[in-house]
């Protein structure tokens, strides 16, 4: 027991998890334990309403995962970059989807900071979110949203941010010399409803045959 009801509560919930499964499929947490070979890697939004194993109905091991305000992916971020690398490179993932969702706080923000900024200021951004958001705060301005209705905005922002973190996937490094050698990796963009609990296809999907 800890301090922490909310604490406690997920510590029960966890033994109850592990004792259902270890009945309902003995040695699966023995085989897990051995290795991993997920065939898909998800860059999702760190929203706590978008648990990629939750709504895929998927079971532990069967997605590799990362995950960050807004599902953006940075050329220049070595965390992403290295869950890119060590999924392609030693897991042989061969999926890579870019996963936004709806009412995202990220672009909602970055729509805020585009309307009461139209031009881009002069300092650099002073905070971590500031230079995180600072490319989607960019792509809000382009896309001069300014005039649209807030949630149609909004849910164009969110799409077309997808369609860039896929371009940027495909621009890395990784993508290039995994397409280079031959290996059918294919980097595909998503977006979850938060309004119906579904997964939406951009069609947006990039790789060897595409």
């Amino acid at each position: 027991m800890t301090k922490f009801p909310v604490l406690d509560a997920l510590l029960a919930t966890n033994t109850q998890w592990s004792s259902d499964v270890s009945k309902s499929e003995p040695g699966f947490f023995p085989n897990g334990a051995k290795g991993q070979s997920p065939k898909v890697l998800w860059f999702g939004c760190a929203d706590s309403r978008v648990p990629e194993s939750v709504v895929t109905a998927s079971k532990p091991g069967d997605i590799f995962v990362h995950r960050n305000i807004a599902n953006q992916f940075h050329l220049n971020d070595d965390s992403a970059l290295s869950v890119l690398t060590y999924a392609v490179e030693q897991l042989g993932v061969e999926h890579v989807i870019v996963v936004g969702h709806t009412q995202c706080g990220g672009a909602a923000g970055a729509y805020a900071a585009a309307c009461s900024n139209p031009e881009p200021s002069p300092t650099p951004p002073a905070t971590p979110l500031e230079r995180w958001l600072a490319p989607l705060i960019s792509l809000a301005r382009d896309l001069r949203l300014s005039t649209a209705p807030r949630d149609q905005a909004l849910a164009v922002l969110v799409d077309e941010s997808v369609k860039t973190q896929v371009a940027n996937v495909c621009k890395s490094d990784v993508i290039e010399r995994a397409w280079a050698g031959g290996k059918n990796v294919y980097v595909h963009g998503w977006v979850y409803e938060l309004e119906s609990g579904r997964l939406r296809d951009l069609d947006v999907s990039k790789g060897p045959g595409l």
